[in-house]
């Protein structure tokens, strides 16, 4: 993103063009204030004139001067057109489940606004501006995780935002779940009265699954950090051979991602005497080990794919019909069809789950007395009167078993709606919920990874690499030593912690730079 849209206030500039996967995290996550660029509000502008005079000259529009899905063919008066609009929210807001996490409403009206910022939609500037009012003020709609289906947009979840924007729904404010209306009086705002093709705008478009897409994507990418990090780790404990690691070796099958992995495990293992050793016990180590680069490396270039999918998506106009101000054409179409989000959103599924695969057998061959190349059983000196890490091989393959559940794709599915005018959906708001759980799933997994990694290194004879060396402080630090059985849950959790506040990767940083992934 340019500097352009980056006020000097550090306030996030939305024109339907330049927004970024890291600005969404920050809007979502970190609070951070954002504004309409000028140059999206001079296209809603244009737009929004094209819609008057499809009122004024009362022309046949969908859903401006018609009805919805299958009722497109009922004209609609001029009288009525408000109506509509404002029918269309309530009859929609039909969710149900949980409501989503904060940070995922948040991304959704960010998201939101960015598209019809782009100026294809026909809103007045005010509605973009009351989404980010609500954004800046922390008034977040309570909106149900299920009904959406991918493809008519994600119509239900947008519909529960735009019903706390009209004064019907009801939000979080400030600690306490009230009507929104009460929420707009306490923060100064009035709600929207919409107008023509306001209602349907709101709630044809792919926000709810590039929303969840775009937060999981870049947890995803912290993940693989951490599964780098514990791979190396327990490639250590493990004493494997190294040579399997050579360039050589992946630039006769030069897929970017394996190549890159295989050279951050050579950084990884920096100063380890693993690197220096002329002579193995063995002459090849197990897949899980030698293979880190193929299957990590694989996993790497879907989040490549992936990242390249949402970038798109979410600068890209999803309404119909769509509006072009330079020609006057109003075009039916079907942008909203979340096709593309839905098999991008499988493919992570199915490439994070892959990362805990390949972890819950290291975690395996860590912990099993057959497999580990020495190390105590379950990694406890006094075993029979301690079960050790046991049990942590039983919680990482539950959540991997879970995750194969979960990697089925919900792509390959499709109901029709609305009388079988939609005849075809995406399901990709499924792949979205699904694939943000994996992630979170194998988020442990990982954790798992590494505490049973950082137990087992205690008990390695030869020098550590700088950067396997200085997580196993780390851990050490933040964990109490002994050999004595423990509560393994809180261990887990502030293992999930370390890494995911970021500071294991800074130390790692240190010492192999930056782990630059996408």
């Amino acid at each position: 993103m340019t500097k352009d849209y980056t006020s000097a206030s550090e306030k996030i500039l939305i024109d339907g063009e330049h927004l970024t996967l890291e600005q969404v995290r920050a809007v979502a996550r970190e609070m951070v204030p954002t504004e309409l660029h000028a140059a999206g509000r001079s296209r809603l502008h244009q737009s929004r004139e094209i819609v008057e005079g499809i009122i004024e000259q009362e022309r046949v529009v969908y859903g401006v001067t018609t009805g919805f899905g299958c009722f497109s063919d009922v004209l609609i008066s001029r009288k009525d057109s408000d109506t509509l609009q404002k029918n269309i929210i309530m009859s929609h807001a039909c969710g149900v489940g949980a409501p989503l996490p904060r940070e995922v409403v948040r991304a959704m009206m960010l998201l939101r606004a960015n598209s019809l910022a782009k100026g294809y939609s026909g809103v007045r500037i005010a509605l973009v501006e009351l989404l980010l009012e609500m954004l800046n003020r922390g008034i977040h709609p309570l909106v149900p995780s299920r009904g959406s289906v991918g493809a008519s947009g994600d119509l239900i979840p947008l519909a529960h935002i735009a019903l706390a924007m009209i004064g019907l729904g009801e939000v979080e404010y400030r600690g306490q779940v009230v009507p929104s209306e009460k929420a707009f009086s306490r923060a100064g705002l009035r709600p929207l009265q919409l107008s023509a093709k306001e209602g349907l705008a709101l709630i044809n478009g792919t926000q709810y699954m590039s929303a969840l897409g775009t937060l999981a994507l870049l947890d995803a990418v912290e993940l693989f950090k951490a599964a780098s990090i514990a791979a190396a780790m327990t490639f250590e404990a493990l004493q494997g051979i190294a040579a399997a690691f050579s360039a050589q070796v992946h630039r006769v099958r030069p897929h970017s991602g394996q190549k890159y992995c295989a050279a951050l495990m050579l950084k990884l293992l920096q100063g380890s005497e693993l690197l220096e050793r002329q002579k193995q016990d063995r002459v090849q180590d197990a897949y899980t080990l030698r293979c880190i680069p193929q299957v990590h490396g694989a996993t790497l270039e879907a989040l490549k794919y992936i990242r390249g999918v949402l970038e798109t998506e979410i600068n890209s106009a999803t309404d119909n019909p769509l509006i072009f101000p330079e020609s006057g054409a109003v075009i039916s179409c079907g942008n909203f069809h979340g096709q593309p989000l839905a098999l991008a959103l499988d493919f992570m599924a199915l490439a994070v789950n892959e990362l805990g695969n390949i972890s819950e057998r290291r975690i395996e061959r860590l912990v099993n007395p057959a497999l580990n190349n020495g190390l105590p059983a379950f990694l406890t000196e006094n075993g029979g009167l301690n079960s050790g890490l046991m049990l942590l091989q039983y919680t990482a393959a539950a959540l991997v078993s879970e995750g194969k559940v979960l990697a089925h794709p919900a792509s390959v599915d499709s109901i029709p709606t609305s009388g079988n005018q939609e005849d075809h959906v995406s399901m990709g708001s499924v792949a979205a919920y699904k694939g943000r759980q994996v992630v979170e799933n194998i988020a442990w997994v990982i954790s798992a990874e590494l505490l049973a990694a950082a137990r087992a290194m205690r008990f390695i004879a030869h020098r550590p690499g700088r950067s396997t060396a200085a997580v196993f402080k780390l851990i050490c630090e933040e964990l109490p030593q002994g050999d004595g059985d423990r509560i393994l849950y809180k261990d887990l959790q502030n293992i999930h912690r370390l890494w995911c506040s970021g500071r294991m990767c800074r130390i790692v940083e240190e010492t192999v730079g930056e782990l630059s992934l996408l």
